[in-house]
């Protein structure tokens, strides 16, 4: 589905019925402001500072990433926790925990991210950790402008059967990073970010990415 945030009812979307939600202009003008100022005041880690996720993202650029602080990461979590959101987290049986992991990313010119499952997480093993299992995916942006030649659009694909058993994959969704837009997406769900292309100049793609998640 994709909708204005301001006509979009959340008791009425289901996640099991379709997968994919974008809701346009979810953020106002000064949220967006909010963000990037407290982006400004945060430590980037650039990809290439990130051997395990580097080594499973190769030749994606050299993107940052940095983590939302308290104030901040409350706010976000106050308003993209959506009752559809809480309906489908839910909605696993034998839940123990629950768990959200959501940070900071800015792209520029020819950073990417190749196409991936959100179920490969063998960054977080490397750490030595267990990672509770990923159920809702969310890109959601707050740059000032994106133009339509400058890419960056986030790309959903769907699995077909192929010859030989070979699976085939299919583009369901091309999703702009228009400034203040939302998309959440049940995993697993193949999908990657497009280059973003030398036009953007000093343009930056800036988001808030990350997953909703539950333990078992």
């Amino acid at each position: 589905m994709k909708i204005n945030f301001s006509s979009f009812r959340s008791d009425q979307f289901s996640f099991a019925k379709d997968p994919v939600l974008i809701l346009e202009h979810f953020w106002s003008a000064d949220e967006r402001e909010l963000f990037r100022e407290a982006m400004g005041c945060s430590t980037w880690t650039a990809l290439t500072d990130m051997p395990p996720v580097a080594k499973a993202f190769q030749n994606c650029g050299n993107w940052l990433k940095a983590e939302i602080a308290p104030a901040e990461g409350t706010r976000f979590i106050e308003r993209v926790g959506l009752p559809c959101v809480a309906e489908y987290m839910e909605s696993f049986p034998n839940i123990t925990g629950r768990h959200i992991n959501f940070n900071y990313y800015s792209y520029g010119v020819g950073d990417c991210l190749s196409t991936h499952d959100d179920t490969d997480d063998a960054y977080t093993y490397a750490q030595g950790r267990t990672p509770p299992t990923r159920r809702l995916a969310l890109a959601t942006y707050f740059h000032e402008e994106w133009q339509p030649d400058w890419g960056g659009e986030l790309i959903i694909y769907k699995e077909n059967a192929g010859k030989k058993g070979k699976k085939n994959l299919e583009v369901v969704q091309c999703i702009a990073p228009s400034p203040g837009s939302l998309a959440i997406f049940a995993v697993p769900q193949f999908h990657r970010v497009c280059r973003v292309d030398a036009l953007a100049g000093n343009h930056k793609r800036l988001s808030i990415a990350g997953w909703f998640m539950t333990e078992h």
